[in-house]
């Protein structure tokens, strides 16, 4: 959620940290601060709202320009978002000043104890105790990383914490728990971030952080130890994109970007992992043949938008592989004490790789023996860290809260996964298996052709902008597509939508037509199961007959939808199992469109965050 930069190096820390929080503004905040260390001491300012209200404040009270600096853009968690509760906080000396993201779960008895010894705490906030732990601790130690050592071991929780000690004016401290933070090596100058977005413009050196790892970063390098103090091994890396990916390039959001990059994205999620012959190859899933041939149950767990991946990932690895598949909420994943064991193959889907309730749903089946596999987009995050393998999808930096590309391309692993399992496990001939990849080759074009035709997409949407509620229907793999479409226009317009399976509108939500109420239909293919397309055309007429407006997502030639339509999109003939990855951009177009038509901030909705990296 919050977004953290972290600066020591040649350059203004100030700039350097503005201009990280700026790339960090997609997490979603709803307050923003700075510390610097310049002049011997330490200067700060913070503001509530939006970023631009912490500029303005610059401008009128600049700070004392220095090498060395922290940021924050907070979401309120403890305290509501005020002035007061903004990051960076201080201790009463004015001399350490610590940004937090994460809960720290005892702070209530820490904060008694530091009220007990005189300590004068102005923020509801749990990261203020940090600041002030830090202060005592360093009295005694003198030393700002041994100091964060020392107060990490009394924190629980999950917590990313940055430091800065006027007393060590060239040194930045970090250290995590269940949060995300990278650093940054440059030539001369050392970076800290919870994403690579926010330090890429000038280093794509990267190094990742381990669970429970301190960090100290000078100019000159930086060195990793664990709580204990102990050297921690560490991995370097090379961010594989640029400053000007995260751009919006032209577009007027990133979310509009990102929707038009989707073409190249399964494109290049695909590259690398199909062979001269047209047939499989996932060299990178290094779980032993033997253990994937031994699994005799499948539990996908995600949360949001991956969820519904999974949902469809479901009827792909049954057909393909006829090993039993759950689909699971991450959130409610341990909670329900789940029956797995050494034979249970788990998949964790995320795009940040750090949704807290994903990885806490694969700690415990990791716990349980069960293997998982991490799809994930995001190199270096703790849950492809904490998984068995990853399959990595190749996106690139997904900006917009709503995601897209990062569904599409979360698709195109899970059916690859399926393929490759089908193929270990001989439920799927090697021709058979060529075919369906053939199909999945085309699809990007598939999607360029789709993004094609969409302005009369755009003009529906617009003209449906004061519409209270908006409903979707789908069968089979067409039902995720369904909730899929309606969670971003919840998630963009703030309208009530809901996603039903199409067979259960006579049980229930036939209820809910009346007049002109807008209903979006997705219809699967005729050329597969037929007796699927049958039923919902009977769908389509039922909620038409009681006077709904009828929104159908038909493939080309489908002519039997085209007597109960008002409004009909074409989408290309796609096998049926593939089809949501067709379908499902015209969803996200119409949803950014009629955001847009109500005046809504498309990139940044109201109360979401990109990354939920708490439970």
């Amino acid at each position: 959620m919050c977004g953290i930069v972290g600066y020591v190096g040649g350059q203004s820390a100030l700039d350097v940290v503005i201009a990280g929080l700026k790339r960090l503004e997609y997490r979603g905040y709803d307050s923003a601060g700075v510390a610097v260390l310049a002049d011997g001491g330490l200067a700060s300012a913070k503001k509530a709202g939006k970023l631009v209200n912490l500029e303005k404040a610059l401008v009128e009270g600049p700070l004392p320009s220095g090498n060395t600096g922290i940021g924050h853009t907070r979401w309120a968690t403890h305290g509501g978002p005020t002035d007061a509760n903004a990051h960076p906080h201080a201790d009463n000396a004015g001399r350490v000043a610590v940004v937090h993201n994460g809960i720290i779960e005892n702070f209530a008895e820490l904060r008694a104890e530091l009220t007990g010894r005189g300590h004068d705490l102005a923020s509801e906030t749990d990261t203020e105790v940090v600041a002030h732990l830090l202060a005592e601790t360093f009295s005694s130690c003198g030393e700002l990383a041994e100091s964060m050592r020392q107060v990490c071991g009394r924190l629980e929780g999950a917590f990313t914490l940055v430091a800065v000690h006027a007393d060590e004016p060239d040194v930045v401290v970090g250290a995590r728990r269940n949060s995300p933070l990278v650093v940054g090596v440059g030539d001369g100058e050392s970076f800290l971030a919870s994403d690579v977005a926010a330090f890429i413009a000038h280093t794509r050196s990267a190094i990742e952080l381990g669970q429970d790892q301190v960090v100290e970063l000078r100019r000159d390098g930086v060195t990793v130890t664990d709580f204990g103090g102990a050297p921690a091994d560490v991995r370097a890396y090379h961010v594989d994109w640029d400053a000007s990916a995260a751009e919006k390039g032209g577009y007027d959001y990133f979310m509009l970007k990102e929707i038009a990059e989707q073409p190249k994205a399964v494109s290049d999620t695909l590259l690398g992992r199909i062979d001269a012959e047209g047939s499989l190859t996932l060299d990178e899933v290094r779980i032993p043949s033997r253990v994937l041939r031994a699994a005799d149950k499948v539990v996908v767990v995600a949360c949001g938008t991956a969820f519904h991946a999974g949902l469809i990932a479901k009827y792909a690895i049954e057909h393909w592989t006829r090993i039993p598949c759950e689909v699971e909420l991450a959130s409610e994943f341990r909670y329900r004490d789940p029956i797995l064991n050494t034979r249970t193959l788990v998949i964790a889907i995320s795009q940040s790789g750090e949704t807290m309730d994903t990885l806490m749903a694969l700690r415990h089946a990791r716990d349980q023996g069960a293997t998982v596999l991490a799809i994930c987009n995001t190199n270096g995050s703790t849950i492809p860290r904490e998984s068995d393998a990853v399959l990595y999808t190749h996106a690139g930096p997904e900006v917009a809260v709503a995601s897209t590309k990062a569904f599409l391309t979360q698709l195109v692993a899970c059916y690859l996964v399926a393929l490759y399992l089908g193929q270990l496990r001989g439920t799927k001939y090697g021709d058979e298996i060529r075919a369906v990849i053939r199909d999945l080759s085309r699809i990007s074009h598939e999607v360029e052709r789709v993004l094609e035709t969409m302005e009369p997409v755009r003009e529906l949407a617009r003209s449906l902008a004061d519409k209270k509620t908006v409903l979707f229907l789908g069968r089979h793999v067409g039902h995720p597509v369904a909730l899929e479409g309606a969670l971003k226009l919840k998630e963009l317009a703030y309208m009530h939508a809901e996603g039903f399976a199409a067979g259960e509108l006579k049980h229930g939500p036939i209820a809910l037509i009346e007049e002109d109420l807008p209903v979006v239909v997705v219809v699967p293919s005729p050329r597969g199961r037929s007796v699927l397309h049958d039923k919902i055309v009977s769908n389509i007429q039922e909620i038409r007959a009681r006077g709904a407006r009828t929104i159908v997502i038909a493939e080309e030639g489908d002519e039997a939808v085209v007597p109960y339509a008002d409004h009909l999109i074409r989408v290309p003939v796609t096998p049926t199992l593939l089809q949501p990855l067709v379908s499902t951009v015209p969803l996200q177009v119409f949803a950014c469109e009629l955001a847009t038509a109500r005046g809504n901030e498309v990139d940044q909705p109201r109360n979401l965050a990109k990354s939920v990296t708490v439970e």
